[in-house]
């Protein structure tokens, strides 16, 4: 059957939220995070590490909540959420590709988006950015398209 099953999907979205706050603030390395924006191949690799470890700990998340809560996970769907979610965090953590995104939206659908994005100083503030929160709010979107994804196939 290729359902989704409703108890599954908000048991493995709160896994995958709060894997990814410990993921992406505590387990989150310095260098990583000042130089996962970088350009060329330094910046892909700390960006790429981040995301690793990050999605080893979702993926360690949505496996105990699995097994505690003896959810019928699809493992194949689970794996492919994960998968989903790790590109679209690689994708806007690499910064130019969400601030370029950001600026498109402002000039042809939400006009001040771009602008949104610079707000703040990145350096001595970057938790209350424009950027941060359209980065935050970016993953957490995905969050809720991997959790519908993970719980498919298992109703």
């Amino acid at each position: 059957m290729f359902g989704a099953d409703p108890i599954v999907f908000p048991a493995v979205f709160a896994a995958l939220y709060a894997a990814h706050e410990v993921g992406d603030h505590w387990l989150q390395t310095h260098g990583q995070a000042c130089g996962k924006g970088a350009p060329g191949w330094p910046g892909r690799i700390l960006c790429a590490r981040h995301v690793a470890t990050l999605t080893a700990v979702k993926g360690a998340a949505v496996t105990l909540v699995a097994l505690v809560l003896a959810l019928p996970v699809n493992p194949y769907a689970a794996a492919a959420a994960l998968v989903v979610d790790a590109v679209s965090h690689y994708w806007a953590d690499r910064r130019s590709t969400l601030l370029a995104l950001a600026d498109w939206l402002g000039r042809h659908l939400i006009p001040g988006k771009g602008d949104f994005a610079r707000l703040g100083d990145g350096a001595t503030a970057p938790t209350g950015t424009g950027a941060y929160a359209l980065d935050q709010s970016w993953h957490v979107g995905w969050l809720l398209a991997a959790a519908l994804l993970a719980s498919l196939g298992v109703a």
